[in-house]
């Protein structure tokens, strides 16, 4: 067993998208920050209905995955597709551009705290024009395992715990995913597993936590070193709740414009004529 330790810490930057969601954007905020095959990491969270209620109305995605969780709220998805889901409290959304998708995420909820994540996961340059899809991820369809001191959800990937092992809700995509919330009470520590080989990052989201010996700075991508297959982590007095998320890096060429993102400038030209000739998901 060989531990991780704190490689770099991305502070997440406050900025708004859609039609003025105010975020806090770490993975993501300048296209040379990424960690593949991870895109993009964005916190929302607000009391005040101003800085969410416009939400994100309809747009495009091409070439890779949205990954929703909502911790506090009530938002509803719609697509071309004819999906419509409902993302409240716990729940997960996850959705393939693939070669085309248009979806609209707007809130259903006028007043109170509306507070969770989207991950972009990239696909590789084989999958990118796959059928597009979404699936609905209730929250009694997350497993949770709990261990003395905290618990941990697990969204996607498996995870082998106290001798125990575990499959996320997700488990069949090729980067294979770890994406887990994992809560740990006052002073409680915990190891887990995280795969030799995955890149990995810790976004703590409340309390305080540490990565070994290393603090992990909150509402920020702390990423892990490439050595390593176990995780140490201990929580502060506070607690901590945080977000362990890992995969296998894809290792092809990123071409990125706005909600498009591709292995080429030419892939990202012919989706541009695509959209613009509505051939997106045709």
């Amino acid at each position: 067993m060989t531990l991780r330790s704190l490689k770099q810490i991305i502070p997440a930057l406050e900025t708004s998208d859609g039609a003025g969601v105010r975020i806090k954007r770490s993975i993501g905020q300048q296209q040379n920050i990424r960690l593949d095959p991870f895109l993009m990491l964005d916190e929302f969270g607000s009391a005040e209905a101003a800085d969410y209620i416009a939400g994100f109305p309809s747009h495009p995605h091409r070439g890779f995955e949205t990954v929703t969780y909502m911790i506090e709220g009530h938002m509803l998805h719609e697509d071309h597709l004819g999906n419509r889901g409902d993302l409240r409290n716990g729940g997960v959304q996850w959705m393939t551009a693939g070669r085309g998708i248009i979806h609209s995420e707007m809130p259903q909820q006028e007043e109170g705290v509306m507070r969770g994540f989207q991950l972009w996961l990239n696909l590789p340059a084989a999958e990118k024009m796959t059928e597009a899809g979404y699936r609905d991820i209730q929250p009694e369809e997350i497993p949770e395992i709990v261990f003395e001191g905290g618990k941990v959800k697990l969204i996607a990937g498996t995870m082998e715990i106290e001798g125990q092992f575990h499959e996320g809700s997700v488990a069949d995509r090729s980067t294979q995913p770890i994406y887990a919330d994992i809560h740990l009470e006052s002073g409680a520590s915990v190891t887990l597993p995280v795969p030799e080989g995955h890149n990995a990052m810790l976004y703590l989201y409340e309390g305080t936590a540490s990565l070994a010996d290393s603090a992990l700075q909150r509402s920020a991508a702390n990423i892990l070193g490439d050595n390593g297959d176990r995780i140490a982590l201990t929580a502060g007095e506070s607690g901590a709740r945080l977000l362990l998320i890992a995969g296998k890096p894809i290792g092809e060429p990123v071409v990125q414009y706005g909600p498009f993102v591709m292995n080429t400038r030419e892939e990202i030209e012919q989706t541009l004529r695509d959209y613009r000739d509505g051939r997106l998901t045709a």
